[in-house]
């Protein structure tokens, strides 16, 4: 146990039995994964309840639906893509960044190799089919510019989430995006016939999934805040050095799940957790730089209604320095 989360888990423990413990609806950006491993974990252990916290996790359906909640404080904490998150806040959403999950963004893009595509430079006179309102639809310009590709060059079909796979395989798209925690079932339907590459490689890296509290919630509960991240990121890091316990609290919490398909959508998250900021500065600290250049692309690509300072829409003095993500 780190000295932060030793003093503040003191600090409840102690003030828990003289007063309630703080009550915070969190919600997900999807329904629960392998990817929300650990918070089921440590709500298992036991530990947001010794931080003096009295934790409710809501399964979410989406990031934007996340962001709007915790924008007005239906939920006070949340789960959304950060690029996702920082629109809600263009628009009004009264909502601060407290810590990165995915330190890569997830965003791949996928494709059947028998096609005869062979990366993106072949892209231009297909069908890339995705949710119309998926965000990686909208950062594609981004993208394609970034590769030497002409972004109208491709025709956009809209696909629901669950029906990318089929409509792939049955040919009425040829390419199709995906986060890469469920990289596995791509790599199980396809077989080698998967074509893919990780936007991350490819120029296009915005921070993905992070934590967001309500403004207001923030300003009057600034220690229960301090104490979730605390927890989070003890969480996170125990996770990373032994997942099983993780996946199978996971399990344990939501009827349906399989412990295999969840191992492995863990040990793809681990790879987008990880990268020199994470494993030096501290697991969920964001970087300065990327950060605006994380807000430029957005409102190059998305409507910032009201444009805002993004340090003031960011903050890293919750996260403890001493816990990074581990490595072998």
């Amino acid at each position: 146990m780190t000295a932060a989360f030793a003093a503040v888990s003191a600090c409840f423990a102690f003030g828990a039995h003289a007063q309630d413990k703080t009550e915070i609806d969190f919600v997900l950006n999807w329904i629960a994964g392998g990817d929300h491993a650990p918070y089921y974990y440590a709500a298992q252990e036991g530990w947001y309840d010794e931080a003096g916290i009295d934790l409710t996790i809501q399964q979410g359906k989406g990031s934007t639906m996340a962001a709007q909640q915790t924008g007005i404080g239906k939920t006070q904490i949340g789960l959304a893509d950060l690029g996702t998150a920082l629109v809600a806040k263009g628009k009004g959403a009264d909502l601060i960044a407290v810590m990165n999950i995915y330190a890569n963004s997830p965003y791949g893009m996928y494709w059947m190799k028998s096609s005869g595509i062979g990366g993106i430079e072949d892209f231009s006179g297909h069908k890339i089919g995705n949710p119309p309102w998926d965000a990686a639809r909208a950062m594609w310009p981004a993208l394609a510019k970034a590769n030497d590709v002409d972004p109208d060059s491709v025709t956009w079909v809209n696909v629901q989430p669950n029906a990318k796979l089929a409509a792939l395989k049955s040919g009425s798209i040829d390419v199709t995006t995906s986060f890469y925690n469920i990289h596995h079932i791509f790599q199980r339907e396809l077989g080698d016939d998967m074509g893919f590459f990780a936007w991350k490689e490819y120029g296009i890296n915005p921070y993905g999934n992070s934590i967001i509290v309500n403004g207001e919630f923030l300003k009057d509960h600034a220690d229960a805040v301090q104490a979730f991240v605390a927890v989070s990121q003890r969480a996170f890091a125990a996770c990373v050095k032994e997942p099983a316990p993780c996946v199978d609290a996971l399990v344990s919490a939501n009827t349906g799940l399989k412990a295999d398909n969840e191992m492995q959508n863990w040990a793809l998250v681990v790879e987008l957790m990880t990268d020199e900021t994470s494993t030096t500065k501290g697991l969920g600290y964001f970087d300065e730089d990327r950060l605006k250049s994380d807000y430029e692309l957005v409102s190059t690509y998305f409507d910032i209604e009201q444009p805002f300072d993004i340090m003031e829409a960011v903050r890293n003095d919750f996260i403890d320095t001493s816990i990074v993500v581990p490595t072998p």
